[in-house]
């Protein structure tokens, strides 16, 4: 993904946010070097893009198979009516193995991105967590077998 400058961002804000994308513990320092400029500077722009909601937190990228979570899926849920969504969301927050939920268009009203250890839990979270929330009607299940792109765009 390129970033593009507009109203609210210039080109240091975007060579900021262009480095911390590549990694995200880089020091002011570092980026201020980089970026020819003061550390205040880097202060002072991270400063407005988080006051901004560009920047909303960091996070950690982990190797989820390497921690014993060797299935992925997406899940395409239907919902029954469009008054129990905000019932649903509740409870699919609360499903620790739902990692993403995407309201959509097309067939389905959502998608979860859900990491399990082993088809057995995913079995449970189907069965026994997501099916059993008022208000869904049904899912259809696609098992990832692999994720060959990943940009991790989020910092």
């Amino acid at each position: 993904m390129t970033l593009v400058p507009n109203n609210n961002l210039d080109e240091l804000d975007l060579q900021i946010l262009d480095l911390l994308i590549k990694d995200c513990r880089t020091p002011y320092l570092e980026i201020a070097r980089i970026c020819h400029v003061s550390g205040g500077t880097i202060h002072v722009r991270m400063k407005k893009m988080e006051d901004m909601g560009i920047i909303k937190g960091s996070r950690i990228i982990l190797d989820l198979p390497k921690l014993g979570y060797d299935v992925c899926c997406l899940v395409g849920i239907y919902v029954d009516k469009t008054s129990s969504f905000n019932s649903v969301f509740d409870k699919m927050s609360k499903i620790n193995e739902v990692v993403e939920l995407h309201l959509t268009t097309g067939n389905y009203s959502m998608f979860a991105k859900i990491v399990c250890t082993n088809i057995t839990d995913l079995q449970d979270v189907l069965l026994n967590k997501i099916n059993n929330i008022d208000g869904v009607q049904r899912t259809d299940t696609f098992l990832s077998l692999s994720q060959p792109i990943d940009r991790n765009i989020s910092l």
